[in-house]
């Protein structure tokens, strides 16, 4: 990393919707987001304040998919380390045009603000939606969304010449989609203590490859360890069940706080979802439920109306993995950026 590139850097060739803005300029331009702003733009009005205050950190909240949202500071110049870290990656240069259609709440939104400060970058910023691109009719370099918001722009990717996703996986179904579209497409892996992600893989590929200076381990349960000394000064734990493939890739596999031991018999939900990818017309997940005999038995999960669900859509299955419950829910639990809650969904809504 560049040592003399701080949080109090704003680049030169930086734009903010086709003006021109120094440190100055962005805090004049933060009062008028609070105060005349639209909803979507005064958390960017916050946002900026908190970026060239004198404190050296923010405060900023998890998004939850793992469970209660906290508070927890994050160093700014480690989102600095960061910022740098994705442009390595992606080749990014300044004066690349850049599309911002996500929330400026979390760290994702604010980490797309951060890289236009340090590495130049020309962003135009959009209300998030679940499709951004809409209205949009000229070409970006580069882009940042999640899965839904890919998901309704399938028609659009084209004018943008590097997406990544993230805020939640990336469904089969959704890939075959997006292997058809011409642009540079990744999913990347990472959370809000990782200040965003920490590790990327291309569309169609199986294995994650992390970031440089990112250092990998496991911990007993197979569990993803993180050490990234530019981001953070302790070892990131994390309840990602993954493979190694070497020492800088792996492959995703599930959560550990998601198993279920059925029987004796642990099973990782992820998997068997992954089995059953194009099989069931309707988003779905498999989840434990306490059983008086198998300790916990599996369960799916189908959002909507009932329908009928033929036996043989679960031939693809090993003998444990078969669902021994099928149940519908009206709508599915999500955070922020459209991951499902998976216990808070089965509490509220069970039919």
């Amino acid at each position: 990393m560049n040592s003399d590139i701080t949080y109090h850097n704003v680049h030169n060739k930086f734009k903010l919707n086709g003006f021109h803005l120094n440190r100055e300029d962005l805090c004049t331009f933060a009062y008028s987001f609070i105060k005349e702003g639209e909803d979507f733009e005064k958390p960017v009005g916050d946002f900026l304040l908190d970026w060239f205050d004198d404190r050296s950190y923010l405060e900023i909240n998890t998004s939850g998919s793992t469970g209660t949202p906290k508070l927890i500071r994050v160093d700014k110049q480690a989102m600095v380390s960061s910022a740098l870290a994705t442009g390595d990656f992606f080749d990014l240069q300044p004066g690349d045009r850049v599309l911002h259609c996500l929330p400026a709440k979390y760290v994702a939104g604010k980490m797309m603000f951060i890289r236009g400060f340090i590495l130049g970058l020309e962003i135009d910023f959009v209300a998030p939606s679940s499709n951004p691109l809409e209205r949009i009719d000229h070409d970006y370099d580069f882009a940042a969304m999640v899965p839904m918001q890919a998901q309704y722009s399938l028609n659009k990717l084209h004018h943008i010449k590097k997406i990544i996703i993230g805020g939640a996986k990336i469904t089969k179904p959704l890939e075959e989609k997006l292997l058809k579209v011409k642009s540079e497409i990744y999913e990347t892996y990472g959370m809000t203590e990782t200040i965003t992600h920490i590790a990327a893989k291309r569309i169609g590929e199986e294995a994650f490859t992390v970031f440089p200076n990112v250092m990998l381990s496991q911990d007993d349960n197979n569990c993803l360890l993180i050490k990234a000394p530019s981001i953070s000064n302790e070892i990131i734990e994390t309840n990602d069940i993954v493979e190694m493939v070497s020492e800088n890739e792996f492959i995703w596999l599930g959560r550990y706080d998601n198993v279920v031991n059925s029987g004796g018999i642990k099973l990782i939900p992820e998997q068997i979802e992954e089995k059953l990818a194009t099989r069931i017309p309707r988003r779905y997940f498999v989840i434990g439920q306490p059983d008086p005999v198998l300790g916990e038995k599996l369960v799916l999960i189908v959002e909507g109306e009932p329908l009928t669900i033929e036996d043989s859509v679960f031939e693809v299955l090993d003998k444990y993995e078969k669902p021994k419950e099928i149940h519908f829910v009206k709508h599915f639990e999500e955070t922020a950026t459209g991951k499902i809650v998976r216990k808070e969904t089965v509490s509220k809504f069970m039919y």
